[in-house]
């Protein structure tokens, strides 16, 4: 399987996905210096001339770590791209990340060929996430450089199969750069990512309780307090189909045992035509199924030494059953 040489020399073969709202320069920063991959969402900097000074940022931070520290260089961070029509944001927002030369882009929501393009000619690459083969195919056909399969588990907008399912899927085909995305929380899943065929671990959930991350305090003790059963799918909040923390919904009012299907905004709750005023992402939050692993708020660093650990100590414990 052919990787980048920017992704080449991780410490550890991870992607920490962009969080909305959650995800900003002092989290990529922490995971960038810890040695995995750091990313944002480009929506997040508002209003959009504030991208400019978190990529200006996040460029020399970086920039100073490597001349310090030349044995144990950041890795490269990314930033995320939503590509549906209703993001008005996104040329000028591509034009900014052009000036900074951001090293990956991560695609949401839509394929783009002339997008892809864009991000070649300055030197980038491009991750395209799907949540089957059909759209993964799509995704390359249009010149994505790598994909993230974004399985049954994962936190926030997330697809329904099983992770075994659509990494064989695609590597039938495709032997580029893939992360796969689903409960992923400790060294030994990032491993096991890799025996079924990706290349990387592509973690979210986890980085919610950390110190560095812009989250309520009561979302990261809600990661750390919660577990697989107390994840919630439903399409109900933005439209799309998601993974949510159960204890967010009922603190917004709603039944998470009887949710019905469709976008709220369009609904009627029984509250004369009004709409909850809880929002996706703001109140309602999003989580994956792996958050069990999360037994307490910590620095990225802190978080990363542990996965390392646990990443080293599979891989001995395979070694050993194998001799």
């Amino acid at each position: 399987m052919s990787v980048p040489a920017i992704l080449s020399r991780l410490r550890l073969p991870v992607i920490g996905s962009p969080l909305f709202i959650i995800s900003g320069p002092d989290l990529v920063i922490a995971q960038c210096k810890a040695g995995v991959v750091g990313s944002f969402p480009a929506l997040n900097a508002r209003p959009q001339g504030l991208l400019d000074e978190w990529l200006h940022r996040i460029t020399e931070e970086l920039a100073a770590h490597n001349r310090d520290n030349p044995d144990r260089p950041a890795a490269p961070f990314a930033v995320n791209q939503i590509v549906h029509k209703s993001n008005d944001r996104l040329e000028a927002d591509l034009a900014t990340c052009e000036k900074w030369q951001v090293p990956i882009t991560i695609t949401s929501l839509g394929a783009r060929e002339e997008l892809n393009q864009a991000v070649h000619n300055w030197g980038g690459i491009t991750f395209h996430d799907v949540i089957d083969d059909r759209f993964a195919r799509k995704a390359i056909e249009k010149g994505a450089d790598g994909l993230i399969p974004v399985a049954a588990g994962a936190g926030g907008h997330a697809g329904r199969l099983s992770p075994f399912a659509i990494v064989s899927e695609i590597r039938q085909w495709f032997d580029g750069p893939v992360a796969l995305s689903g409960s992923i929380a400790t060294g030994d899943a990032v491993l096991a990512a890799q025996a079924m065929g990706a290349d990387f671990a592509y973690i979210g959930s986890p980085f919610i309780a950390t110190v560095e991350a812009n989250a309520d305090e009561g979302y990261k003790q809600g990661i750390v307090a919660g577990k697989a059963a107390d994840i919630v799918y439903s399409n109900l909040f933005t439209g799309v189909h998601g993974n949510y923390l159960r204890g967010s919904i009922e603190a917004a009012g709603l039944d998470p045992d009887n949710l019905p299907e469709g976008d709220y905004k369009t609904m009627n709750f029984g509250q004369g035509n009004n709409a909850p005023k809880a929002k996706a992402w703001r109140d309602i939050w999003g989580s994956g199924q792996g958050i069990g692993a999360v037994q307490k708020v910590e620095p990225v660093a802190e978080r990363i030494d542990r996965m390392e650990r646990e990443y080293k100590a599979a891989k001995a414990r395979l070694a050993l059953a194998a001799a």
